[in-house]
């Protein structure tokens, strides 16, 4: 429980803070956000990615006057339910705004009903946080049909390159596969906010929140997964580096280390959910940055950081996406609508080495799902074959592939 003139003081003050605060370079998603009083816009992404910024940037382009509280303020960590009726009370008392602004409100407990309460009375409400799997549990309570979800990452390649006022090529490619799009980091370039950045995703999003007393055995499987990103795992194979011995165990850490969106896990595409299930999954991390700070011998792996760079641009796209395994393997299907649409194969370079590898894997999917194009992600080069078979393979430079 907090007091009403406690917490006026602390939302005075956020605003105050917030008016100080550079609105940094606006985001790609904002002009994607909806408008509605209908729905609250739920806002999610990792730590430190930029939603308070867009939040900001909403208030400063479209409502100077709406109502923002920051949750994860450590004076408001005794904030209950029943103190959502103060916050009523400043509304009439001061601005009497009907836009609300929340951030990482899934730290306050039963925050869903209060945001239904306000949409109900006419509110426009927009909402962040950091956790996947809590936004989508009250979420599918008592804002049932009333929430869309817009997902925020790091920087994309456009935006990184907009933020450095470098132009797309090889060269600003090479810098984005190792610093990543974590806009402080970009702004600063300390290794320690990388580092530290990490620990908060696994101390206080997944740690103290799940109450695991086993943090260097979840930190261990991090890092793990961290240093072997575009490969293939399974929890039985994860035992060992992590020196978890349960399964089960590891099965429940993987699930909240993707919830908090450190990394993805991309399944086998089959059009039977038992074979995905059983079926290894590819890791990739939501930064390659986040990578090259936190793990040193991956920092010149740049065939797997490649491969990531295109799955998280595809990630921005697309909500399915896979790898295939037949005859040969392919790095990414994606499927719309239950169908594949596009077979993606990524390596540096294709040369007289890999050629039919790397071709192999791309024809067994394209002809397994009837396409008649795919596409090779390289670092620079940029080709056109059209085989015998009808077949039509392109080759893209990643700095014209990626959003």
């Amino acid at each position: 429980m907090i007091q009403i003139d406690f917490l006026s003081e602390i939302i005075n003050q956020q605003k105050i803070a917030l008016e100080k605060k550079d609105v940094g370079m606006m985001r790609e998603r904002l002009v994607t956000l909806p408008v509605t009083e209908k729905f609250a816009v739920i806002i999610s992404g990792i730590r430190r990615c930029g939603k308070s910024t867009l939040l900001h940037q909403l208030l400063v382009e479209t409502y100077p006057e709406a109502l923002y509280i920051n949750f994860d303020d450590p004076r408001l960590y005794d904030f209950e339910l029943s103190d959502f009726t103060k916050i009523d009370r400043f509304i009439i008392d001061t601005n009497n705004t009907k836009v609300l602004m929340f951030d990482e409100i899934q730290i306050i407990a039963g925050w869903e009903r209060y945001v239904r309460q306000k949409l109900d009375e006419g509110f426009r409400v927009y909402v962040t946080g950091s956790n996947a799997s809590l936004l989508s549990r009250e979420l599918g309570t008592s804002l049932t049909g009333r929430h869309l979800t817009n997902e925020l990452f790091p920087f994309s390649y456009s935006e990184f390159c907009k933020f450095k006022e470098y132009i797309k090529d090889e060269v600003s490619l090479r810098e984005y596969m190792l610093y990543g799009g974590f806009p402080e980091y970009l702004k600063k370039s300390y290794e320690e906010i990388l580092a530290a950045l990490l620990d908060d995703i696994l101390i206080r999003d997944i740690a103290i929140r799940y109450n695991i007393r086993d943090t260097m055995g979840l930190k261990r499987l991090a890092i793990f997964l961290l240093s072997n990103i575009g490969n293939l795992t399974s929890a039985n194979k994860l035992r060992e580096p992590s020196g978890i011995n349960s399964t089960t165990t590891i099965l429940e850490y993987l699930s909240h280390l993707e919830n908090s969106y450190l990394i993805s896990l991309v399944p086998l595409f089959s059009y039977s959910l038992k074979k995905q299930a059983i079926n290894p999954k590819k890791i990739y991390a939501i930064d390659t940055g986040l990578v090259s700070t936190n793990v040193s011998k991956i920092k010149e792996d740049l065939g797997h950081k490649l491969e990531n760079v295109v799955y998280n641009s595809l990630r921005y796209q697309y909500r399915e996406i896979y790898y295939h395994k037949g005859t040969a393997e392919c790095d990414f299907v994606i499927v719309e609508k239950g169908t594949v649409q596009q077979a993606i194969q990524v390596c540096l370079s294709v040369d007289s080495d890999n050629r039919k590898r790397e071709f192999a894997g791309l024809i067994d999917a394209m002809k397994t799902y009837n396409l008649e194009k795919g596409t090779i992600v390289t670092l620079s080069q940029e080709d056109v074959f059209t085989l015998e078979e009808g077949f039509t393979i392109e080759i893209v430079p990643g700095f014209k592939f990626l959003r």
